[in-house]
């Protein structure tokens, strides 16, 4: 839709703004002037992005018809208190590339390296609050190596079927957002419903 069409949905920043730094989340509290001219504040975090990956750990099922297995992680959310099970993801830094990140964040997080990656696309996870964005990446072709979780990073890699994640999610078992639209996806991609364009990945000692 063309942004003309958008004028009476559109609002427009005064310039008028407070600004709170806590380590990598900035939070903000714009004023803002409506579409029919009032005023009005907004709240909200800006954040750099994120990346997630979708691991297939058997792109190519060695038996027809088989289900390939993923690589997912188990990770304790603290906002929560709960540990949710969720595709391997982590925060963008400043000006990296998502590629980039995608890699580095599957090694660090399984140990994973990846022979092939496809662009899935980018989600807006909270956007009502929130400028973060996701950016999805399937992997395939995995060779495993020793994992490089972060400082005070404690993560659990699992492997798990296709139908195993599915049956999660029908039971409403898999509340992560990233993980249940990259699990769409993948569906979509196996069905001849949406494309991925494969590229090379480097190898291990160029990471």
């Amino acid at each position: 839709m063309a942004a003309d069409d958008d004028k009476h949905l559109i609002e427009h920043s005064t310039g008028e703004s407070t600004v709170l730094h806590r380590g990598w989340i900035e939070l903000r509290k714009d004023v803002v002037q409506l579409p029919d001219g009032s005023r009005a504040t907004r709240e909200y975090l800006r954040h750099n992005g994120a990346v997630a990956v979708v691991p297939l750990l058997d792109d190519e099922p060695a038996e027809p018809g088989a289900e390939p297995r993923l690589v997912l992680v188990r990770q304790y959310r603290y906002p929560l208190q709960k540990v949710l099970l969720e595709f391997p993801a982590g925060k963008l830094e400043a000006g990296e590339d998502t590629l980039a990140c995608a890699m580095r964040e599957l090694q660090e997080e399984t140990g994973y390296v990846a022979r092939e990656w496809a662009y899935g696309g980018e989600i807006h996870n909270a956007a009502a609050y929130s400028t973060e964005s996701i950016w999805i990446w399937f992997a395939r072709g995995l060779r495993p190596g020793p994992p490089r979780p972060d400082a005070g990073e404690f993560v659990e890699t699992v492997t798990m079927p296709l139908a195993s994640l599915e049956a999660l999610s029908d039971r409403g078992e898999l509340p992560d957002v990233k993980t249940q639209i990259g699990l769409f996806w993948l569906l979509r991609w196996r069905a001849g419903k949406m494309s991925l364009p494969w590229r090379s990945g480097p190898g291990p000692s160029d990471l």
